[in-house]
Order: structure tokens, then C-alpha cells, then sequence
């Protein structure tokens, strides 16, 4: 909306062409959804359930009675800002939509008694991870680099649909097993998303840089850099009311539908092993649990039967770490490893 009213007054008045600049309209959408986040969810959250505490979860009385399921709001209030800040991207739209049908079923998990079975979430996730990725796929093929190899290949778009259908899968289960501590899933999926709007707009989205770098170029990036900051922006305002000791929860409303965007933004960077790289820690603290949990069920083989996942529950129950000490130390061990992480990903190739 906000580029199409540069076009209108630009001419009258030159300094509204910055509207149409997509760092402008970066930090401007960031810094409104942040605002509202911080303003107005303590005014709404009020109408959400309560939380029960969860089973086998370590201090899980901590949280009882706080309103959960905030995430639905935080997820309304990206989608509604993007919607001003964003120029006109029907695939985008769609993916939003798919945000929003992934915060309600997570809000029916939240306020369900008992919650929703493993087997609905696990077919609902997969199904919004289909329809993400055929909508973004488009019909059209699709260029995929890896790391550690300069090679680029061309793939058809029903392949890019079964390859990143499961990435999608799995960055949605495993944000949403690090939900759990104060903090803990909001900060470090924040800064995971931070780091791949920077990959969307100065490496994929740059062509420029995309091809001194040997990546292929995405155009789309560059309005995916967007969203992630002002997806980034709610979020953070959120983690004000969140700050241990919390008043409020995002809960499944939340840590599902932040979960789909990180890897819709994987989708976009053309590179499915990105996931890897970026948010490592979010897979060791929750994926983890989700394979020795599969492997328990599928081929009765227990690994890692000494420790606890998600890893956070682990180090609260056998270390004795407060919830502040999780959140801090997580976040260090984040901030250090992402940024090797991510010059290995688009440096050593």
C-alpha cells in the first residue's frame, strides 16, 4: 500500500519516494509492529486462555494460569502491518494466509483441554507445508545451490515441492518444541529469522553480490527480507511481556506459525541445507527429541536416553539452570555459532 502512495504523491513531494525503498519500509514496518505488539498485546490477551501447565515439562506450574495462545495476536498484527508495508505479491499473500490457518490450529491447541493429537498437528503441519510450498514453487522450476560445492542445479517444481515440503515440516515442530522457557523460542527464533532476512536481501536478493557469490538470484527476496523484519519487530515486542518471569505465552499460536515462516524464508534462499546453518540450535534443542522420540516408536532404538528433550528441560533439571540462565546462555551459544555458521554457508563454496 505505502508503494503505491509514494507513486501518488513522489511527484509533489520528493521525499515520499523513500516509501518505495525497501529498507525504508523494513525499519518502519519493524518498528510499527513492534509498537503494537508492545502496546497492545496486554490490552487483548485478557479474552485467551489460560495455560494449564504442560505434562512431564520441568517447572511447568510455573505457567499455569497465564494467558496463552498469544501468538495469534502477534501473528495478526505481522500480517496487518505487511499488508500496508508490502507491494502487491499474490504469492505472499497466500503465505500469509497459510500463517494465519497455522496460528489458529495452534490456538485450538492451546485452548483445548488436552490439546490437540500428535497425529492432527503432524497432518495439519505437513498440510500447510504442502500448500506453502507449492505456492511458492509456483508452478515454475526452480534453482537449488548447495554448500561447500559451487554447483547449482535446476530442479522441476513438483521435485521442489517434495524436497522442501519436509524442511518446512521440520522447522515448524522444532520451533515449536523450544517453546517451554520464558524467552527461549521467541529470542532465538527472532534472531534466526534476523539472519536470513539478511541472507534474503543482501545475498540472494542482491544480484550483484548473488552472483560475485556464486548463488543463484531470487528476486522474491527481497519482499521476503521485508516481512522477516517486521515479523521480527512483532515478535520482539512480544519478548517484552515475556521477559522471565512472563505474563503472558505465545504458546502453539505462536511458536507453529513462527516456525512455517523460517522455513518459508529456507524455501526462498534456494537452499534447503540453510535451515542447518541458521537455526542449529533451534534443531538440537527441539528436533533432536522429535528423531529420538521417531526412532523409539518406528525401530525400538533408544539413543541419547541419558538426556532430556527438549535439551532446555535438561539443563533446567540436571544442571540446575534458572530460566534466565537457559534463556541468556542459549542465546550467546546462538548469536556465537550462527554467524560461522552462515560465512561457512555462503563463504566456503
Amino acid at each position: 500500500m505505502l508503494t503505491y502512495l509514494s507513486e501518488f504523491i513522489a511527484p509533489f513531494w520528493g521525499p515520499a519516494r523513500l516509501l518505495a525503498s525497501y529498507p525504508v519500509l523494513a525499519a518502519l514496518g519493524a518498528l510499527l509492529s513492534a509498537t503494537l505488539s508492545l502496546l497492545m498485546l496486554p490490552r487483548v490477551w485478557h479474552v485467551l486462555t489460560k495455560d494449564k501447565g504442560r505434562a512431564h515439562a520441568v517447572n511447568a506450574e510455573e505457567s499455569v494460569g497465564k494467558p496463552v495462545g498469544v501468538g495469534i495476536f502477534i501473528v495478526l498484527i505481522t500480517v496487518g502491518v505487511l499488508l500496508i508495508c508490502l507491494p502487491f505479491d499474490p504469492k505472499l499473500y497466500f503465505c500469509l494466509g497459510a500463517l494465519l490457518i497455522a496460528s489458529g490450529v495452534g490456538y485450538l491447541d492451546d485452548s483445548k483441554p488436552g490439546g490437540l493429537s500428535e497425529l492432527t498437528l503432524g497432518l495439519t503441519d505437513l498440510a500447510i507445508a504442502l500448500f506453502v510450498c507449492v505456492v511458492l514453487m509456483n508452478g515454475a522450476n526452480t534453482e537449488i545451490w548447495l554448500p561447500f560445492t559451487s554447483a547449482h542445479f535446476t530442479l522441476p517444481w513438483w521435485s521442489g515441492v517434495l524436497l522442501y515440503t519436509p524442511v518446512v515440516w521440520l522447522c515448524i515442530n522444532a520451533v515449536n518444541c523450544n517453546d517451554g522457557v520464558d524467552g527461549v523460542s521467541g529470542t532465538l527464533s527472532s534472531f534466526t529469522i534476523c539472519v536470513l532476512g539478511f541472507l534474503l536481501y543482501f545475498v540472494v536478493g542482491d544480484v550483484t553480490n548473488a552472483k560475485y557469490l556464486l548463488i543463484p538470484y531470487n528476486p522474491d527476496a527481497v519482499s521476503w527480507a521485508l516481512a522477516a523484519a517486521v515479523f521480527c519487530g512483532a515478535i520482539l515486542g512480544y519478548l517484552w511481556h515475556n521477559a522471565p518471569p512472563s505474563a503472558a505465552l505465545m504458546g502453539d499460536a505462536g511458536s507453529r506459525p513462527i516456525g512455517l515462516f523460517v522455513g518459508m524464508c529456507v524455501v526462498v534462499t534456494g537452499n534447503p541445507a540453510t535451515v542447518f546453518f541458521v537455526g542449529a540450535l533451534l534443531l538440537f534443542n527441539g528436533a533432536t527429541g522429535l528423531a529420538k522420540v521417531a526412532l523409539m516408536r518406528l525401530f525400538g532404538w533408544r539413543i541419547l536416553g541419558s538426556i532430556r528433550f527438549p535439551f532446555h528441560d535438561h539443563v533446567r533439571k540436571n544442571l540446575h539452570w534458572s530460566n534466565a540462565q537457559v534463556l541468556l546462555r542459549f542465546l550467546l551459544i546462538h548469536v556465537a555459532s550462527i554467524w560461522l555458521l552462515v560465512i561457512l554457508l555462503i563463504k566456503v563454496r
